[in-house]
């Protein structure tokens, strides 16, 4: 077979050289050592869990290393594409804190390494094709849907691996005048790489999480190009990652069975094998066993599930930074009030076999998150949720913002800041006590306390409470109520001898509590007084003497 004469056969337009195309894509100037990496997902409409994995440890080794995070949008397969998921994935990541250096937008594309839309890049792809095809590195194969089918019937029937290879490449080593005669009659083709590779061999390789590894060559005749002209996957990200200059490939551990073919791939085409980092799966507990998290079983794989459930995207981020590195914990306690950014992130400390998804662990993160948040932080944050999933509450929630910023500076800061929520989901029920339009009596009294008891409570409260007390005077207040009915005030002398008296001083306050918030606990009582005034304090609880 005359290479050559095959390659200008199948692609006569190419004129570009690799040598332009290695001018135009320069070596980057960064300094040793600093990690060049890409999150190049498909638009498929469908952002999960596992990008989100993918995304924070790239974009940690990037950036600690003084290297470049890209986003690279692999659309090769339009079948899978869906119309807006670029704009879908794009505003995903972003609300995840996975920030690009440079990379496709939805304004565009930004960075001298554009485009960074796959099918934008045809061109290119054919340079290299061109030269593969030259070198006899790869064909032309005319085969139908019909006899691939066939094939695969035939392989099956003799029990024999699936695949175009060996005796069943029926067009790796057909003559110049059959292939030409196929193009002439205007019949379509895909592009083969022509394997070299056996099954009979292994290659031994080192990958960054899972260790050192031994693989099955391959031997397979992997299309290159489909029938459109477009690439498939291995081919493109091969000729991506060479001219874009990336150094670590991170991605999730089902790609493991691809990494023959991509070995062989970078040493056909010339070009130097990055690093890399085969992240294992996100698994679940499901009963007693363990599984991978399922796109048709598990609603919480998808990212777009956190934000409708109101999870802070910094708490879905320092939850996965906890599954990642198992040192994350640690480092989290000893700096509390410390940025992400400055926890040093190390793929040696990923679990090879994967991290096990506890949504109850996420939750105790995400109250952590909230809890070290300013009141103004958690006035946006939850104004932002509620502007998208409850109209109510954001109408109540921005109606007066200094007042609702009071709200949530009960019991914030300080060594033990409260952790009353975990979710913007929850901001409702913390917060509806404070307005008439969300606020309603939720717990009762129980019956193991006097009717008359909690009556007389209230009456005094009524006529003692001043807004303008401090919260010693206040409290002071409470107590002489608690003496007067018999309760005791003093909570060391209770614990001393408890049958002396009916109760205690935190029972006359949960009689007020309950009446002034409706709940039997609730945030500071003194704190939530002030906010509501003594007009809304005075008319609860005299609505509350009525109803007993």
């Amino acid at each position: 077979m005359d290479f050559n004469y095959i390659a200008e056969l199948l692609f006569p337009n190419v004129t570009m050289t690799e040598e332009e195309l290695e001018a135009k894509y320069p070596v980057r100037n960064l300094k040793e050592g600093a990690i060049v990496s890409r999150m190049a997902p498909s638009p498929t409409g469908f952002v999960h869990l596992g990008n989100l994995v993918q995304g924070i440890t790239s974009e940690r080794l990037c950036h600690q290393s003084g290297g470049t995070l890209f986003l690279r949008v692999e659309d090769t397969d339009q079948k899978r594409e869906v119309a807006g998921a670029v704009e879908i994935l794009i505003d995903t990541l972003k609300y995840y804190n996975i920030n690009f250096d440079e990379g496709a937008t939805i304004e565009g594309d930004n960075g001298i390494y554009a485009p960074y839309r796959q099918r934008q890049r045809k061109d290119i792809y054919h340079v290299y094709a061109k030269r593969l095809v030259k070198e006899g590195k790869a064909y032309p194969c005319f085969c139908t849907e019909d006899e691939l089918a066939e094939m695969h019937e035939q392989q099956e029937k003799l029990k024999e691996n699936f695949g175009y290879y060996g005796k069943w490449a029926k067009w790796r080593d057909r003559t110049n005048e059959e292939i030409e005669t196929e193009l002439k009659a205007g019949k379509p083709w895909v592009l083969r790489f022509r394997s070299t590779g056996s099954i009979e061999n292994k290659i031994k390789f080192t990958d960054y999480i899972k260790g050192n590894l031994e693989v099955t060559e391959n031997d397979i005749d992997h299309v290159l190009l489909k029938s459109d002209g477009i690439p498939t996957y291995h081919f493109a990200h091969a000729v991506d990652d060479h001219l874009m200059r990336t150094t670590h490939v991170v991605r999730g551990d089902e790609w493991l069975s691809t990494l023959p073919f991509h070995i062989q791939l970078f040493s056909a085409l010339g070009f130097r094998l990055p690093k890399y980092l085969h992240i294992g799966p996100l698994m679940k507990m499901d009963g007693e066993s363990k599984r991978k998290l399922s796109k048709r079983k598990d609603p919480e794989l998808a990212l777009s599930y956190y934000k409708q459930e109101g999870y802070p995207a910094q708490s879905l981020y320092e939850y996965i930074l906890t599954i990642l590195n198992s040192n994350y914990e640690d480092w989290r306690r000893a700096n509390p009030t410390a940025s992400t950014e400055e926890f040093k992130f190390s793929y040696k400390k990923m679990n090879p076999a994967g991290s096990l998804f506890d949504g109850a662990k996420l939750l105790d993160v995400s109250k952590n998150v909230i809890s070290r948040m300013s009141a103004e932080d958690v006035y946006n944050g939850s104004t932002e949720w509620a502007g998208e999933y409850d109209k109510e509450l954001y109408s109540a929630l921005t109606r007066n913002p200094e007042y609702t910023k009071a709200i949530f500076s009960i019991g914030r800061g300080g060594k033990n800041p409260r952790k009353d929520i975990a979710l913007w989901s929850e901001v409702r029920s913390y917060v509806d006590l404070f307005y008439d339009e969300l606020f309603k009596v939720q717990d009762e009294y129980s019956d193991k306390f006097s009717k008359n008891d909690i009556k007389i409570t209230l009456q005094e409260f009524t006529k003692v409470f001043d807004i303008a007390d401090d919260s010693n005077t206040w409290f002071e207040k409470i107590k002489d109520i608690a003496d007067m009915l018999g309760y005791a005030s003093d909570m060391r002398a209770y614990k001393q001898n408890p049958e002396a008296y009916k109760g205690n001083v935190s029972d006359i306050s949960m009689f007020i509590r309950l009446a002034v918030t409706g709940k039997l606990n609730s945030p500071d009582m003194y704190s939530v007084m002030q906010i509501l005034g003594y007009e809304t304090v005075i008319k609860r609880v005299n609505e509350m003497i009525k109803s007993l």
